[in-house]
């Protein structure tokens, strides 16, 4: 049996998007106090005294979204320090990344995956629940984010897409298309009724077999491939 070895650990509860399929509009939210947050020096305790003697040497730093916490370059450094840990990665949705990727590389990550739901900005702020008169703004800043991150050094960066149906689901080969020219990976991922069960009806998600298929019509389908044949892929 394989061992585990590998942990998701959540920085902050609370996100700067306030996305359909996770937050709903109208769903009461309940975030912890600052107090009920683990402390930094509480976070690597744990990590130094209880996971890594029972075998955890990979972490994967998640939220909400955990570039919103202040000390989260500290976190980053403190943790790829400890002499057991053999990869740390980051998951976030890209928005403070542009300031912040060229630190969290120097402090020692080096995986990273960027939610990056659409391609059209006023699809992304339908989807990340904002609604303003100039919705290229916020899609801006998450693209800015992940050019930072790739020309930092983060490479293959991944790119997290949730498939919604009659939302973003005409942007598949679009953004398949990301991976023709860099060594992006785009995992389209299935969406799960967890934050919001009934947002989509009774059709609220799109097959991996049914997005697989667009792909092989359009360029012909390696699996696991970075390049090759047509775009790589990891369907969730």
């Amino acid at each position: 049996m394989n061992p585990v070895d590998y942990l998701r650990v959540s920085l902050v509860d609370r996100c700067n998007f306030r996305c359909q399929y996770c937050m709903p509009e109208d769903a009461t939210l309940q975030f912890l106090a600052q107090p009920e947050l683990l402390t930094t020096d509480e976070l690597l305790k744990l990590l130094r005294e209880v996971m890594i003697p029972v075998g955890f040497t990979r972490f994967r730093l998640t939220g909400g979204e955990p570039l919103i916490r202040p000390d989260v370059v500290d976190i980053v450094g403190a943790i790829a320090s400890l002499p057991q840990v053999q990869d740390i990665s980051m998951t976030t949705n890209g928005f403070l990344l542009a300031g912040l990727a060229q630190d969290l590389y120097d402090a020692g990550l080096r995986r990273i995956n960027i939610s990056l739901d659409s391609l059209i900005p006023e699809t992304f702020n339908q989807i990340i629940g904002y609604h303003t008169h100039t919705p290229a703004a916020r899609w801006q800043k998450v693209w800015d984010g992940i050019q930072t991150a790739y020309r930092v050094g983060f490479n293959p960066l991944k790119l997290n897409v949730v498939v919604i149906p009659g939302v973003n689901d005409r942007e598949v080969l679009d953004l398949a298309a990301l991976t023709l020219d860099r060594q992006w990976h785009v995992r389209f991922i299935e969406f799960m009724p967890i934050g919001n069960a009934d947002l989509f009806g009774e059709k609220g998600w799109i097959s991996s077999e049914e997005l697989r298929q667009q792909i092989r019509d359009r360029w012909g389908l390696a699996e696991g491939q970075v390049r090759g044949n047509g775009p790589a892929d990891v369907f969730q």
